[in-house]
């Protein structure tokens, strides 16, 4: 099945499952731009899917900082052309192992709190005007349910994640009169260097495979029936063969 999209931007994109998610999306027909922090890792994704046929972009920053986002929205469209379908996978985790919320520095939060609810937004603010004035796009974000469970130690990251989902809901609502689709998705227990860094203990065999969670969120992506402004949990929606 092609994608209705032909032109993504995935954050966090140099492994686990933006990486997956890349992959899944170029096989598709999209083409794609990766993002991530760690320069090696992401050119060799995108040299991966290049090499399998499809169409694929390595870009280097980090969301977090302020002054790469707008720069990197621009080279991303002079890259594939308007983007339409925008990912915001790059997460943080704080400091680990994970610690109690009294234990946890300031610094810490203001970190995670700067990837993953700051830097979507810019990243939003940057692509999202041109979605709105073309009348099509999709924003995703990729949450857990650590934003609506409360797990000790898990204290920042839940709170970033908690505030994600909220600034989906309001984006949804405002975007709706330009046909801007806005969704949150869960993608679930995933066995990513992510989860072992946090969950050390966790058997990866109990943990779904990344490149799965991928084609089922694709899946998900291609479906008419998901109202802008849901939050989806990826391992319950059912795919169509």
């Amino acid at each position: 099945m092609a994608i209705t999209h032909s032109s993504a931007l995935i954050t966090g994109a140099s492994r686990g499952l933006g990486a997956a998610l890349a992959r899944e999306l170029a096989g598709r027909g999209a083409r794609v731009v990766l993002v991530a922090r760690q320069r090696e890792e992401l050119e060799a994704v995108a040299r991966s899917i290049r090499e399998s046929g499809g169409e694929a972009h390595a870009l280097v920053a980090d969301v977090a900082d302020q002054h790469a986002v707008y720069p990197l929205a621009g080279t991303a469209a002079e890259l594939v052309g308007p983007i339409e379908l925008l990912i915001h996978n790059a997460s943080e985790l704080g400091p680990t192992p994970l610690r109690l919320l009294l234990d946890s520095e300031c610094e810490d939060l203001e970190r995670v709190l700067a990837v993953n609810l700051v830097g979507p937004f810019r990243l939003t603010k940057a692509l999202g005007g041109s979605m709105a004035l073309r009348g099509r796009g999709t924003i995703v974000h990729v949450s857990s349910d650590a934003s609506v469970n409360a797990y000790p130690t898990w204290g920042p990251y839940s709170a970033s994640k908690a505030a994600l989902d909220q600034l989906g809901r309001v984006l949804a609502v405002e975007l709706a009169p330009h046909g801007v689709r806005v969704l949150s998705i869960d993608p679930g227990d995933m066995n990513t260097a992510m989860h072992a860094a946090a969950v050390p203990d966790a058997d990866p065999a109990s943990l779904a495979e990344p490149a799965d969670v991928a084609r089922r969120i694709v899946s998900l992506l291609e479906s008419e029936r998901i109202p802008s402004g849901s939050r989806i949990e990826a391992r319950t929606f059912e795919v169509s063969s």
